[in-house]
């Protein structure tokens, strides 16, 4: 046998093991499964996995965005107008929220911690100063007091609106972003609280938030299973909430917005508690984005989260009492705060009925700037970019017994709307490219083998080829004529022989004698 032969016999050889190797391993899908196997048993939180210290202290900055609805006719409202608006901000803060008290519990199978946040203002990516900039909204105080009258008699209603109209307190106040944001001490408050001192003589959206926490929360770890991965156990030792009006509506579902678990499909629901909403929310996947390199589903909450008990009936159980209910696109929290008839919704009621957008002059809802979604890595489950908008919103109508409330429209009324928002650091996104980058090659490694193969079998192909062409030119080259000569055998003598030469290979000759 001959060196090119048994070129080509290894060639072949070694090509048919490749693909014979390489597609049985994509077909079991080997790789794979152990890369998938490996991210189920090193993402979850426990102390010896590498995602525990992100999720205790997270890298990337978070940053509050506050913004204000500062309304310009407040006297014409009251007249029975529509509210014109104008939205100042926003007002920055850095967000930091540490896990603090983190303890195992139940064999490493869930944690318990707090998450207290604390505000830093960021002048640099503000619009103003807010102790300095002064605004028109409405006295959630004053509200929440004719609220909480509107069930007693009609003699005590007037006789308290008398008092409040002498102590010079309207339905509207003007107050710095500062205040209004952090607190000052309210001259209604302040007499009620001589009265009863339970009630804070103080008042601010923001009052007493600042470095406290939302709860008391035990987490899965997904020890036992990937899926509950950061998912909540508890708050505040509840494992379902009791102030709504139906048991799915009461179910804490999800986690609470930080983690997911890893291998993200695109056809689940994420499911997120929101202790500010008092109320678990899911969100579903709406297109791939790119965040700095890395690719990512984007997941945001559709239509029917917010959506009237009319056209989606599980939202039934929002309506406290039972029956009683607001349209789309907005959430009665009241229930679950005590004091003003609180509304929320996502800002400029983005989603909502066009009543509640058409009531007030000056809102303009759209997705790039009001929509909430996280952009999640699928593989890893990691938030890359993530961004939390809700508006804050009151109820405004008239209450027998307050004359300045006799000729208010009813109006979801807007307050302020905030937009947290998280997008991963520079270098925790290079060591993201990096995994990922890993665990594609990993996980197309038998590919890489197949690739080998028939890159093999091209190059056997073309052995072959010119090995037969050669063969054919060899079996082509006998009885070939050099002379040029003419043939002129015809004139010569019979006895003449042949010149010997005239012909190669097997020219005939005439016999010798010895």
């Amino acid at each position: 046998m001959t060196r090119r032969s048994c070129c080509i016999y290894a060639t072949g050889i070694v090509c048919a093991h490749l693909l014979i190797v390489g597609i049985a391993l994509v077909v079991a899908q080997v790789f794979q499964t152990m890369i998938h196997s490996r991210l189920k048993k090193e993402i979850t939180l426990t102390e010896k996995s590498q995602v525990f210290e992100s999720w205790k202290n997270p890298p990337p900055p978070v940053y509050m965005e506050y913004y204000f609805f500062n309304v310009t006719n407040p006297e014409e409202f009251l007249a029975g107008k529509k509210a014109s608006v104008q939205q100042i901000g926003p007002y920055t803060y850095r967000e930091y929220r540490p896990r603090e008290n983190v303890t195992f519990l139940e064999n490493g199978t869930k944690i318990y911690a707090l998450n207290p946040k604390s505000f830093v203002f960021v002048p640099e990516k503000s619009a103003g100063d807010p102790e300095v900039d002064i605004i028109t909204t409405v006295n959630i105080p004053y509200v929440a007091v004719m609220s909480e009258l509107n069930s007693y008699n009609f003699f005590l209603r007037s006789m308290v609106s008398v008092y409040v109209s002498s102590l010079g307190i309207d339905i509207f106040m003007t107050r710095t972003v500062h205040e209004i944001l952090w607190g000052f001490k309210d001259p209604l408050l302040t007499k009620i609280h001589k009265m009863k001192p339970d009630v804070d003589e103080y008042f601010g959206l923001m009052w007493k938030k600042n470095g406290t926490h939302e709860g008391e929360f035990v987490f899965h770890t997904g020890e036992q299973n990937y899926l509950d991965y950061g998912k909540i156990d508890t708050w505040n030792g509840l494992s379902k909430m009791s102030w709504w009006s139906s048991n799915q509506s009461n179910m804490i579902n999800g986690t609470d917005g930080a983690v997911f678990h890893p291998l993200i499909d695109r056809n689940e629901l994420l499911y997120i508690f929101a202790a500010d909403l008092c109320r678990s929310i899911h969100l579903a996947y709406v297109k791939d984005v790119e965040v700095k390199g890395i690719q990512a589903y984007r997941f945001a909450p559709p239509n029917d989260v917010l959506m009237s008990p009319d056209k989606n009936p599980t939202n039934a159980g929002f309506c406290v009492p039972a029956g009683d209910c607001l349209g789309t696109g907005v959430l009665k929290v009241s229930v679950c705060r005590e004091g003003a008839p609180i509304v929320v919704s996502f800002p400029h009621f983005y989603q909502a009925d066009p009543a509640y957008i058409n009531a007030v002059d000056g809102l303009n809802p759209n997705e790039e700037e009001h929509e909430t979604y996280l952009d999640l890595q699928p593989t890893t489950g990691v938030p890359i970019r993530a961004c939390k908008r809700a508006q804050l919103n009151i109820i405004l109508k008239r209450v027998p017994g307050f004359p300045k409330t006799r000729f208010i429209n009813e109006t979801i009324f807007p307050i302020m709307f905030v937009n947290e928002t998280a997008t991963i650091d520079d270098d925790s996104a290079s060591q993201m490219r990096t995994l990922l980058l890993i665990v594609t090659l990993v996980s197309n490694f038998p590919l890489l083998i197949v690739g080998l193969g028939i890159i093999l079998l091209l190059v056997l192909v073309v052995l072959f080829c010119r090995n037969r062409q050669k063969k054919t030119a060899k079996d082509d080259t006998a009885y070939t004529q050099v002379s040029d000569k003419p043939d002129d055998s015809s004139d010569k003598p019979a006895s003449q022989p042949t010149k010997n030469g005239s012909y190669i290979a097997m020219s005939p000759v005439e016999a010798q004698k010895c």
